[in-house]
């Protein structure tokens, strides 16, 4: 899996995970939402993600999207 796909990869799945949490632990977890959402915008206008980052800490290889 390459980095690109990775990270959407993880941001989905973030999401997900804090409407679940959101839904059946607490509301407070909305704000969960919010900072992925206001983190995927920020990386799309400044091109600095840092889960991209920490996956390439990891070695996960970048390469073409799709």
């Amino acid at each position: 899996m390459t980095l690109d796909r990775s990270v959407l990869a993880f941001a989905g799945f973030m999401v997900l995970l804090s409407v679940a949490l959101t839904v059946w632990v607490s509301g407070y977890f909305v704000w969960l939402t919010v900072f992925v959402g206001a983190n995927l915008l920020q990386s799309a206008y400044t091109g600095f993600c840092p889960a991209a980052k920490l996956f390439r800490m990891l070695g996960v290889k970048s390469g073409p999207a799709f």
